[in-house]
């Protein structure tokens, strides 16, 4: 059962963040409007995909959606990264005159693209190269400056909590910590105990990332590890409202009925006509497949009902045939699709 004596909000600088449940950043995933609607369905804040330290690809198509947050909810959270302290805190000043109003720096993201240029959770191996990094960034910008870690590099290497106290000493503001180490990938199970290790040692606020997918499992987590938050990343593909589901329980130990399915229908459609404005045509309508299918996966028809809507190659055709799919859900009747074996 949730805590009803902890707090319901906690600060980040000057930004009151409520309700203690966060949209964890993921690349190809947390553009502008999924975070808009995360935002909508009660996250109390939603962090940018990662976006490059580095200035040559800033003018890029990629990079300019990025770093577009014109109409999004505050606080603006960015998440950068990169390996070299004065790029950063450069990326960061430029971020924060492009609307940031919160810098994150990844040293989470165990991708090997990412790595293999010693960024993300590789950092972690090199603890004076992240003092340097976070003392860099915190001084170029006056916003808060948040940190994103894994528990360490490798099983046997498990050093979130040094590094954790590296940060607090150069000023950031609020540490997120995913419970597997670089080496575990998304792998294996998340682990809390390291995190409610992190939080004790610390003052500044802490967030568990990993393996949150429901509002029990989030409750469960933040009275194991003590934290103020917690970040919920793939539970949220295709499941928005997982949002409010969490902050709903934390509030009242009481389980939300799910949406119905005309609802799941209106956020859906609402979500890809957003894809289609921001992107255009055809870019959002192949961004936009992604979604669909994560919306569908659980539905007995997912794999039929995705071959025909990722055969769309129009923005109209692709809400048409989401619109007919959900409309004949909602009113009973037949698909035409064939449920899944």
């Amino acid at each position: 059962m949730p805590d009803h004596s902890a707090p319901a909000s906690f600060r980040i600088g000057p930004h009151e963040i409520a309700p203690r449940v966060i949209l964890a950043p993921m690349a190809g995933v947390t553009d502008k409007p999924f975070r808009v609607l995360c935002k909508r369905l009660g996250a109390g804040l939603c962090v940018s995909e990662m976006t490059t330290s580095d200035p040559r690809f800033w003018n890029t198509a990629k990079s300019r959606h990025r770093m577009d947050h014109d109409g999004e909810p505050a606080p603006i959270s960015v998440q950068i990264a990169g390996t070299v302290p004065e790029v950063l805190a450069e990326a960061a000043r430029y971020n924060v005159d492009h609307g940031a109003q919160i810098i994150d720096i990844n040293m989470g993201c165990p991708a090997k693209k990412v790595c293999n240029a010693w960024a993300g959770s590789a950092l972690m191996r090199d603890e004076p190269l992240v003092a340097r990094i976070l003392d860099a960034v915190v001084r170029a910008v006056d916003v808060p400056v948040t940190l994103k870690i894994r528990t360490g590099w490798a099983e046997g290497q498990r050093n979130a909590l040094t590094i954790a106290r590296i940060a607090q000493e150069a000023g950031i503001a609020a540490l997120a910590v995913h419970g597997r180490t670089r080496d575990q990938q998304y792998t294996g199970i998340a682990e809390y105990d390291t995190i409610a290790e992190v939080k004790a040692a610390l003052s500044i606020p802490v967030f568990a990332n990993g393996d949150i997918d429901s509002p029990a499992k989030a409750a469960q987590v933040l009275a194991h590890t003590g934290c103020d938050a917690v970040l919920v990343g793939r539970a949220a593909q295709g499941r928005p409202w997982i949002f409010r589901e969490i902050a709903h329980y934390l509030a009242t130990g009481e389980l939300m009925a799910p949406p119905s399915l005309a609802e799941v229908r209106d956020v859906l459609l609402g979500h890809l006509e957003h894809l289609h404005a921001f992107y255009g045509e055809p870019s959002g309508v192949r961004i936009a497949r992604k979604h669909l299918g994560w919306y569908a996966k659980d539905r007995h028809e997912n794999a039929a009902f995705r071959s025909v809507v990722n055969q769309a190659e129009t923005a109209e055709a692709q809400l048409r045939l989401t619109r007919d799919y959900f409309d004949a859900l909602v009113a009973g009747l037949p698909t035409g699709l064939p449920a899944a074996a």
